[in-house]
């Protein structure tokens, strides 16, 4: 009888619930909208109920769908630090508190995004530029950057408390991505708006997770193909419930654990794959997309079913270079940035993050006083006995530490390579090394733990490559 009564209550019950209007995770108290362009706000209430969203003087209308799905664009908005309220209005009403609006990115990838504040605050590196910011978590308070972390179980599920965003500081910041908050903290001392940081990252994550299957599957790159490695389990609970909220880029720092499989070319077609779905997931073909590449590791000590060399590394790093060729891509180099213990997670995000920072400031805000770009090699000619070597790089090229340049190695017709005598040339580096008469190809950093001392300026490594490539 109880059961029975139970039930029809609950029954009595479900058209109320079902009648009031739910929002996604993504959309709480302290959240930072993105200026400047159509904003999407979007959620759940009964068939046919009425919604109305009133936020900076807007106020759009619209009715359910048939499945209680609703949604409505507000126009753009200039950037706001002043704390507003963000209404939705249907049988029921939900006030946001605290709402800014400023420049709003989403982070993802594997351990070294995930890699919080709180691991990052007990490390330190006296030989990078600038201050190291081991002690960032005493004194990180700046109301006008807030963060979002993405729970894998929790995302897809709405919070009647809209607690999802936190200021980035006490113990929310210190459970945060590192890489993230620095890109805000270097993106907010230049554009002097709110900045609003999503991380949804799987510690040892492949890349194949984060890519739906249907993505896969109208991707003539995988067309009628089995892919490995457990495609959409992270794409389903924590990307797509993101989605549409108006960003202006992604962030990505993944491919260690498609490094140990020896990947090449194919990963350099599931990171195009990866970067058109979340595009088109989005409806922006051109939202900008950063990555890093990876830094000195010894994955040639990995035992396992691959066998890997000390040449695994540069081919991986080849392969994600690849990757630009797709429009509005960056990559910034770590190979200075080694942890100094010899594991794969480089503690100094500090710098990883304040390198993306530096892409989005130059090819996405178009700030000229910035300089992003690393020496990137573009051509090589023949000298006699030596091979000079021409680089695109924005300011000169210097040796960070005024030594002789290191990690250069030459052959000649029988591609053998021997360590090389490097020497700087304006924009150019002239290699040869003894015993070589006519040099025929040169390589740069092609080793695992090769850390050279090629920079430009402004204090950016020089990108590793090959001129003997296949």
């Amino acid at each position: 009888m109880k059961n029975g009564l139970l039930f029809f209550l609950m029954l009595a019950l479900t058209p109320l619930v079902r009648a009031n209007v739910v929002l996604p995770r993504v959309l709480a108290h302290n959240m930072v909208l993105q200026r400047d362009k159509p904003l999407a706000i979007w959620g759940q209430a009964a068939p046919g109920e009425a919604v109305t969203v009133q936020f900076a003087g807007q106020s759009p209308r619209t009715t359910t769908d048939a499945t209680g799905h609703w949604q409505v664009t507000l126009t753009p908005l200039p950037a706001s630090a002043t704390p507003a309220d963000l209404t939705i209005s249907g049988r029921n009403t939900i006030r946001l508190h605290n709402v800014l609006v400023g420049e709003v990115w989403l982070c993802s990838g594997q351990s070294n995004m995930e890699y919080t504040m709180r691991k990052n605050s007990k490390v330190t590196r006296p030989n990078v530029p600038g201050r190291n910011p081991v002690d960032e978590l005493d004194y990180a308070h700046n109301p006008d950057i807030r963060i979002f972390l993405v729970n894998r179980k929790e995302l897809a599920k709405p919070d009647s408390l809209h607690r999802g965003w936190a200021v980035a500081q006490d113990s929310a910041l210190r459970s945060f991505s590192a890489a993230a908050y620095f890109f805000a903290k270097e993106l907010y001392a230049k554009l002097h708006v709110p900045i609003g940081m999503i991380s949804s990252a799987v510690p040892g994550s492949r890349i194949e997770p984060w890519i739906s299957e249907t993505a896969f599957q109208q991707d003539p790159a995988f067309a009628n193909q089995k892919v490995d490695g457990e495609p959409g389990k992270f794409y389903e609970p924590m990307i797509r419930p993101l989605v549409p909220l108006t960003l202006r880029g992604f962030l990505w720092y993944q491919g260690e654990s498609n490094c140990f499989l020896a990947e090449t070319t194919t990963y350099t077609a599931k990171m195009r794959t990866l970067i058109s779905s979340w595009r088109t997931a989005w409806g922006d073909p051109n939202l900008p997309f950063y990555y890093v590449s990876l830094a000195p590791y010894k994955y040639s000590d990995t035992h396992d079913k691959v066998v890997l060399t000390k040449e695994t590394l540069p081919l991986f790093r080849e392969a994600q270079a690849a990757v630009l060729q797709v429009p509005h891509t960056g990559m910034i180099e770590t190979t200075d940035l080694a942890n100094t213990e010899g594991g794969i997670h480089p503690g100094f995000k500090w710098e990883i993050g304040r390198r993306l920072a530096l892409l989005a400031l130059t090819n996405t805000y178009q700030q000229a006083d910035v300089e992003s770009a690393a020496p990137v090699f573009r051509s090589v000619a023949a000298r006699g006995k030596s091979l000079v070597l021409t680089f695109d790089s924005p300011s000169k090229l210097v040796s960070k530490d005024g030594k002789p340049l290191t990690d250069f190695t030459i052959a000649g017709s029988d591609g053998v390579f021997v360590p090389a005598q490097a020497r700087l040339n304006g924009r150019q580096v002239v290699v040869s090394a003894t015993g070589i008469k006519r040099p025929i190809a040169v390589r740069f950093g092609w080793n695992e733990v090769a850390q050279p001392n090629l920079f430009s300026k402004a204090g950016l490594p020089a990108r590793p490559f090959r001129t003997d490539a296949e």
